[in-house]
């Protein structure tokens, strides 16, 4: 039975109900077969080709000697290239400037595009839509961890292939216009991280002034309690399952400030090595990613790796979170200089606290909310136009391979 080949057809419609003759890569493409002897005391470019066209990048630079085989393909700038793994996840792309020269194996092959046909440009971003990648996917055959495109039926796919000088105006339009969504997005990065060290400043500048009434320490002002799970391994699942909500370090990095969700429960075996804290306590990683801290909307066990902190009666939990939001740098700091970092109870206890009274604690609590939400809302809002951002560009790589741009 003849297999059927990928076609990219659809592209290749115009409004005017012409059509751009759609031929087979195969007649469009060459593979190169540059093949270079490795020096063994010579340095090497190595490529890799990321994922969903997200570009052909710098792998990293070895010695010759350090490299498998002593044979490998040497690329150019301006030839497209692919992973035969991943050619089915849309790595693909076009060789850049600076990795001019670099060494790949042959689970990485590279084509010349006829440059009397098809300009490498434009192969490159029509490589980036989805029919093209589905296409690749088709043109994809094997076992579910050992899949690999089939050259043949690669080139077998067809594809639109308008005049040079349509190329040209096409590539022209869609590096304009992509250059415009990558301001676009450089200058949402930029006012959230903005946002972020503005409120970080201010909330900086309330506690020395706080400081200023004087000091004392955090265990004078709340109970500190390290949570509890001595068993080894941590994920033995004879102890999960049940009805007891279980947070790590992860769902405290992940809330806003309350934290609201968990992913794991502990059965009553597990309830017994562990150590549950109600709704409203404060916590505190100390190991790992250290310094992240939230307030538990949920009676909840944590690990030995979480700190729980409930203030007296003279102490605003509230303004616990900020102060202890605004050491986090310095608990860095502090944490010893080892593989994984840590920070252990007599350090926290330890740690200066401004000595101010209840009611200033609140209006500074309050304060401080109110800026963090502000913060928040922005951060929502830039993450929405990210997302359209992100959808833009397909949509113009679709218009503009179907002649409409």
């Amino acid at each position: 039975m003849k297999a059927n080949i990928p076609s990219l057809r659809n592209l290749s419609n115009r409004p005017d109900d012409s059509t751009w003759p759609v031929v087979k890569l195969g007649d469009a493409i060459t593979k190169s077969e540059d093949w270079l002897e490795l020096d063994p005391v010579s340095t090497y470019k190595q490529l890799s080709v990321r994922l969903w066209g997200r570009g052909v990048v710098l792998r990293g630079e070895v010695l010759g000697s350090e490299i498998g085989n002593n044979r490998r393909v040497r690329v150019r700038a301006g030839q497209f290239i692919l992973s035969r793994i991943d050619a089915r996840n849309g790595a693909l792309g076009i060789v850049p400037e600076d990795l001019d020269g670099a060494v790949v194996s042959n689970d990485f092959p590279a084509f010349d595009t006829n440059l009397e046909r098809l300009l490498p440009e434009f192969l490159g971003w029509l490589s980036r839509t989805k029919a093209f990648v589905d296409s690749c996917r088709s043109a994809s055959e094997g076992t579910t961890n050992r899949v690999r495109l089939k050259e043949d039926r690669f080139y077998g796919i067809e594809i639109p292939l308008p005049p040079l000088s349509e190329q040209q105006r096409i590539v022209e339009k869609i590096e304009r216009l992509a250059a415009k969504i990558d301001e676009a997005q450089k200058l949402r990065t930029s006012n959230m991280e903005g946002a972020s060290a503005l409120f970080a400043v201010e909330r900086a500048r309330v506690m020395a002034q706080a400081f200023q009434a004087g000091s004392t320490v955090l265990s004078e002002a709340a109970t500190l309690e390290r949570g509890k799970f001595s068993h080894r391994p941590r994920n033995d699942p004879r102890f999960f399952g049940g009805n007891h909500p279980w947070i790590q370090i992860g769902e405290i990095e992940a809330a806003d400030k309350y934290i609201t969700r968990w992913s794991q429960t502990l059965n009553d075996e597990g309830l017994a090595i562990s150590r549950k804290f109600p709704k409203g306590t404060l916590l505190i990683s100390i190991a790992a990613t250290i310094g992240s801290v939230g307030i538990l909307d949920f009676d909840c066990c944590v690990p030995d790796s979480i700190v729980a902190i409930t203030p007296n009666r003279d102490a605003d939990i509230e303004f616990i979170y900020h102060y202890l939001g605004y050491l986090r740098t310095h608990l860095e700091d502090v944490a010893p200089h080892s593989a994984q970092k840590n920070i252990n109870l007599r350090i926290l206890t330890d740690l200066p606290l401004p000595r101010i009274a209840i009611n200033q604690q609140r209006r500074i609590g309050e304060y401080l909310d109110g800026l963090q939400s502000k913060v928040e809302w922005l951060k929502k809002l830039q993450a929405q136009t990210s997302a359209e951002l992100d959808v833009l560009l397909p949509s113009i790589l679709d218009k503009a391979f179907r002649g409409e741009l």
